[in-house]
């Protein structure tokens, strides 16, 4: 699982009824700086994703999706679905190791 911020949200003229009651987020992954609470930076063109998310997440949320064969599970038959939004993240603790 990886962390991403929600920056958008992804709007369809159709859609498989497979999708009924989710939607399309469009996310920036989280790097290291981020997880230690630095900004939210833009990425490079072609670095956000698209992630299915039925869990309600909006724009500016912090969310924990999966991708790969794990994104299509939660879904009854096989989906093209390439991210799912797995979790909605409050908070986030992070403490590296020391630098030996």
């Amino acid at each position: 699982m990886r962390l991403g911020h929600v920056i958008g949200k992804v709007s369809l003229s159709h859609q498989d009824p497979a999708y009924k009651g989710g939607r399309f987020l469009l996310v920036q992954p989280c790097g290291r700086e981020q997880l230690k609470g630095g900004p939210i930076s833009p990425l490079a063109k072609g670095m956000s994703l698209v992630v299915y998310d039925n869990l309600g997440a909006g724009q500016g949320h912090l969310i924990g999706f999966t991708e790969g064969a794990e994104a299509s599970a939660p879904f009854e038959n096989p989906m093209p679905v390439d991210a799912f939004n797995a979790a909605l993240i409050d908070q986030v603790f992070y403490n590296p190791p020391a630098a030996k």
